[in-house]
Protein backbone atom coordinates (compact mmCIF):
# COMPACT_ATOMS: atom_id res chain seq x y z
CA UNK A 1 0.00 0.00 0.00
CA UNK A 2 1.41 3.21 -0.76
CA UNK A 3 1.73 6.18 1.75
CA UNK A 4 0.66 9.35 0.33
CA UNK A 5 1.00 13.06 2.69
CA UNK A 6 -1.21 15.21 1.75
CA UNK A 7 -0.02 19.03 2.82
CA UNK A 8 -0.23 22.69 1.95
CA UNK A 9 -0.36 25.85 3.79
CA UNK A 10 -2.82 27.21 6.05
CA UNK A 11 -6.19 27.88 4.32
CA UNK A 12 -5.13 26.03 1.29
CA UNK A 13 -7.87 23.93 1.22
CA UNK A 14 -6.04 20.56 2.37
CA UNK A 15 -9.42 19.19 4.34
CA UNK A 16 -11.43 19.26 0.87
CA UNK A 17 -9.54 18.05 -1.15
CA UNK A 18 -8.67 15.20 1.30
CA UNK A 19 -12.71 14.84 1.18
CA UNK A 20 -12.65 14.50 -2.31
CA UNK A 21 -10.20 11.66 -2.03
CA UNK A 22 -12.73 10.01 0.67
CA UNK A 23 -15.21 10.21 -1.36
CA UNK A 24 -13.46 7.72 -4.17
CA UNK A 25 -13.15 5.46 -1.15
CA UNK A 26 -9.79 6.35 0.19
CA UNK A 27 -8.83 6.78 3.75
CA UNK A 28 -7.94 9.57 5.37
CA UNK A 29 -5.91 10.80 8.79
CA UNK A 30 -5.72 13.96 9.94
CA UNK A 31 -3.41 14.90 11.89
CA UNK A 32 -4.71 17.81 13.35
CA UNK A 33 -7.51 16.34 14.38
CA UNK A 34 -5.00 13.05 15.38
CA UNK A 35 -2.88 15.43 17.88
CA UNK A 36 -5.93 17.40 19.55
CA UNK A 37 -7.35 13.79 20.44
CA UNK A 38 -3.92 12.73 21.49
CA UNK A 39 -2.91 15.68 23.98
CA UNK A 40 -6.01 14.81 25.72
CA UNK A 41 -6.17 10.62 25.79
CA UNK A 42 -1.99 9.66 25.51
CA UNK A 43 -1.18 9.72 29.52
CA UNK A 44 2.79 10.20 28.53
CA UNK A 45 2.09 13.47 26.27
CA UNK A 46 -0.50 14.56 28.72
CA UNK A 47 2.61 14.18 31.19
CA UNK A 48 5.23 15.72 29.12
CA UNK A 49 3.09 18.66 28.15
CA UNK A 50 2.16 19.34 31.67
CA UNK A 51 5.98 19.01 32.47
CA UNK A 52 6.49 21.57 30.13
CA UNK A 53 3.99 24.07 30.30
CA UNK A 54 2.42 23.64 34.26
CA UNK A 55 -0.99 22.27 35.43
CA UNK A 56 -3.05 25.20 33.48
CA UNK A 57 -2.28 23.48 30.04
CA UNK A 58 -5.04 21.01 30.95
CA UNK A 59 -8.54 21.76 32.33
CA UNK A 60 -9.43 18.60 34.33
CA UNK A 61 -9.33 15.57 31.65
CA UNK A 62 -9.16 18.23 28.51
CA UNK A 63 -6.22 20.21 27.31
CA UNK A 64 -6.35 23.91 27.83
CA UNK A 65 -6.08 25.09 23.92
CA UNK A 66 -6.55 28.91 25.12
CA UNK A 67 -3.86 28.68 28.21
CA UNK A 68 -1.41 26.62 25.55
CA UNK A 69 -2.41 28.93 22.25
CA UNK A 70 -1.24 32.04 24.41
CA UNK A 71 1.75 30.68 25.28
CA UNK A 72 3.05 29.15 22.18
CA UNK A 73 1.85 31.42 19.43
CA UNK A 74 4.35 34.15 19.16
CA UNK A 75 6.99 32.82 21.21
CA UNK A 76 8.84 30.41 18.31
CA UNK A 77 10.50 28.95 21.32
CA UNK A 78 7.90 27.74 23.57
CA UNK A 79 6.07 26.51 19.86
CA UNK A 80 9.18 24.26 18.98
CA UNK A 81 8.94 22.56 22.83
CA UNK A 82 5.05 21.93 21.91
CA UNK A 83 6.07 20.30 18.61
CA UNK A 84 8.59 18.54 19.84
CA UNK A 85 6.45 16.60 22.22
CA UNK A 86 3.42 16.43 19.94
CA UNK A 87 4.78 15.50 16.32
CA UNK A 88 6.73 12.37 17.13
CA UNK A 89 3.75 10.69 19.25
CA UNK A 90 1.25 11.73 16.46
CA UNK A 91 3.72 11.20 13.61
CA UNK A 92 3.81 7.31 15.90
CA UNK A 93 0.25 7.05 15.21
CA UNK A 94 0.08 7.40 12.08
CA UNK A 95 2.46 4.88 11.21
CA UNK A 96 0.07 2.75 13.05
CA UNK A 97 -3.02 3.58 11.18
CA UNK A 98 -0.96 2.77 7.71
CA UNK A 99 -0.05 -0.37 8.62
CA UNK A 100 -3.52 -1.43 10.27
CA UNK A 101 -4.33 -0.98 6.25
CA UNK A 102 -1.94 -1.96 4.60
CA UNK A 103 -3.48 -4.69 2.10
CA UNK A 104 -6.42 -3.16 2.38
CA UNK A 105 -6.49 -0.31 0.21
CA UNK A 106 -3.80 0.29 -2.90
CA UNK A 107 -3.10 4.09 -1.08
CA UNK A 108 -4.00 6.14 1.91
CA UNK A 109 -3.78 9.54 2.43
CA UNK A 110 -2.09 11.88 5.79
CA UNK A 111 -3.16 14.74 5.97
CA UNK A 112 -1.25 17.24 7.74
CA UNK A 113 -0.04 20.90 7.02
CA UNK A 114 3.72 20.58 8.52
CA UNK A 115 4.88 17.25 6.82
CA UNK A 116 8.39 18.57 5.76
CA UNK A 117 8.53 20.32 8.86
CA UNK A 118 8.21 17.73 11.25
CA UNK A 119 10.12 15.41 8.80
CA UNK A 120 7.46 13.28 8.11
CA UNK A 121 8.09 13.01 4.65
CA UNK A 122 10.37 10.50 5.47
CA UNK A 123 7.38 7.82 6.20
CA UNK A 124 5.81 8.81 2.90
CA UNK A 125 5.97 7.18 -0.11
CA UNK A 126 4.04 10.00 -2.32
CA UNK A 127 3.36 13.43 -1.12
CA UNK A 128 0.61 15.88 -2.97
CA UNK A 129 0.84 19.66 -2.20
CA UNK A 130 -2.16 22.07 -2.16
CA UNK A 131 -1.23 25.34 -3.59
CA UNK A 132 -3.23 28.22 -3.16
CA UNK A 133 -2.16 31.78 -3.40
CA UNK A 134 -1.15 33.91 -0.11
CA UNK A 135 -3.98 36.27 -0.16
CA UNK A 136 -6.72 33.96 -0.97
CA UNK A 137 -5.05 31.68 1.98
CA UNK A 138 -5.17 34.23 4.65
CA UNK A 139 -9.09 35.12 3.65
CA UNK A 140 -10.09 31.44 3.66
CA UNK A 141 -8.68 30.81 7.17
CA UNK A 142 -9.50 34.34 8.85
CA UNK A 143 -13.26 33.22 7.74
CA UNK A 144 -13.59 29.46 8.89
CA UNK A 145 -11.21 30.40 12.39
CA UNK A 146 -13.14 34.03 13.09
CA UNK A 147 -9.57 35.39 13.80
CA UNK A 148 -7.62 38.79 12.26
CA UNK A 149 -5.33 38.91 9.56
CA UNK A 150 -2.47 39.20 11.92
CA UNK A 151 -2.99 36.34 13.62
CA UNK A 152 -3.17 34.29 10.34
CA UNK A 153 0.41 35.65 9.26
CA UNK A 154 1.66 34.91 12.65
CA UNK A 155 0.83 31.07 11.83
CA UNK A 156 1.90 31.08 8.55
CA UNK A 157 4.91 32.31 9.52
CA UNK A 158 5.89 29.18 11.47
CA UNK A 159 5.91 27.40 8.15
CA UNK A 160 8.19 26.78 5.63
CA UNK A 161 7.96 29.19 2.39
CA UNK A 162 4.61 28.31 0.49
CA UNK A 163 6.90 27.84 -3.19
CA UNK A 164 9.54 25.98 -1.47
CA UNK A 165 6.99 23.75 -0.33
CA UNK A 166 5.36 23.09 -3.10
CA UNK A 167 8.30 22.33 -4.79
CA UNK A 168 9.61 19.17 -2.37
CA UNK A 169 5.84 17.79 -3.34
CA UNK A 170 5.74 14.52 -5.90
CA UNK A 171 2.48 16.72 -7.23
CA UNK A 172 0.41 19.82 -6.73
CA UNK A 173 -3.07 20.48 -6.71
CA UNK A 174 -4.22 23.72 -7.73
CA UNK A 175 -6.90 24.92 -5.61
CA UNK A 176 -7.55 28.84 -6.57
CA UNK A 177 -10.43 28.86 -7.72
CA UNK A 178 -9.54 28.98 -11.30
CA UNK A 179 -8.93 25.94 -11.75
CA UNK A 180 -11.01 22.82 -11.45
CA UNK A 181 -10.33 20.42 -8.45
CA UNK A 182 -12.17 17.14 -9.24
CA UNK A 183 -10.13 16.96 -12.18
CA UNK A 184 -7.14 17.34 -10.90
CA UNK A 185 -7.99 14.80 -8.01
CA UNK A 186 -9.19 11.73 -10.30
CA UNK A 187 -5.85 12.25 -11.87
CA UNK A 188 -4.11 11.47 -9.44
CA UNK A 189 -5.99 9.22 -8.40
CA UNK A 190 -5.23 6.94 -11.29
CA UNK A 191 -1.73 7.98 -11.38
CA UNK A 192 -1.60 6.53 -7.57
CA UNK A 193 -3.55 3.35 -8.71
CA UNK A 194 -1.09 2.55 -11.21
CA UNK A 195 1.83 3.33 -8.77
CA UNK A 196 0.31 0.91 -5.90
CA UNK A 197 -0.73 -1.53 -8.54
CA UNK A 198 2.14 -1.15 -11.88
CA UNK A 199 0.96 -3.87 -14.80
Amino acid sequence: MLKVGLTGGIGSGKSTIAAVFETLGIPVAYADLEAKRLMNEDAGLRNAIIRQFGDGAYSGATLNRKFLAERVFGDPVALERLNSLVHPVTIREGEKWMQNLAGRHPYAIREAALIFETRAAGHLDFIIGVYAPASLRIHRAMGRDHTTREDILRRMRNQIDEDIKMRLCDAVIRNDEQTAVIPQVLELHERLLKMANPA
